[in-house]
């Protein structure tokens, strides 16, 4: 199970304290998460980016799943664009997004901590998986089209 969870431990901890403050504070003072309804222009494009939001975390969770058992070295699907892509689809398009169609701020908040967090604890995943796959992790890095992602 560890082998699945790669550096998700730490960031979810990292996280953890933004959200036990965060969900009772919104709870407790919704006007002052609030961001205005949401307007039609922020719903709409709210509901635009969680769609490739939520479809690269679920692709990136099928992969893991598949391979990541099998000691196998994700290079496609959101892997080809992005070096961690299940930590940036919910730190970038799920969270915030999702936070604002349900008038919060909260969502951004959290997925500003969940992406510091995964940029924080990145570097030594990635230094497991140097290790672990060798060549065929520099090979990859060097062709991921949004490596600082």
């Amino acid at each position: 199970m560890a082998k699945l969870v790669g550096s998700g431990d730490r960031i979810g901890l990292f996280v953890l304290p933004f959200l036990l403050v965060g969900v009772p504070l919104n709870l407790r003072f919704p006007d002052f998460f609030a961001v205005g309804g949401p307007p039609v222009a922020l719903a709409v494009l709210s509901s635009i980016v969680l769609v490739p939001g939520v479809t690269a975390w679920a692709w990136s969770v099928v992969l893991i799943l598949r391979h990541v058992p099998r000691d196998e070295l994700i290079t496609s699907g959101p892997y080809a664009l992005v070096k961690h892509p299940l930590y940036t689809a919910v730190a970038l398009l799920v969270l915030p997004w999702a936070g604002f169609l349900l008038d919060t701020w909260l969502g951004a908040l959290l997925g500003l901590a969940l992406y510091l967090g995964s940029r924080l604890f990145a570097p030594a995943e990635d230094a497991a998986l140097a290790r672990t796959f060798g060549d065929r992790w520099e090979e990859y890095r060097s062709r991921v089209r949004l490596p600082w992602l």
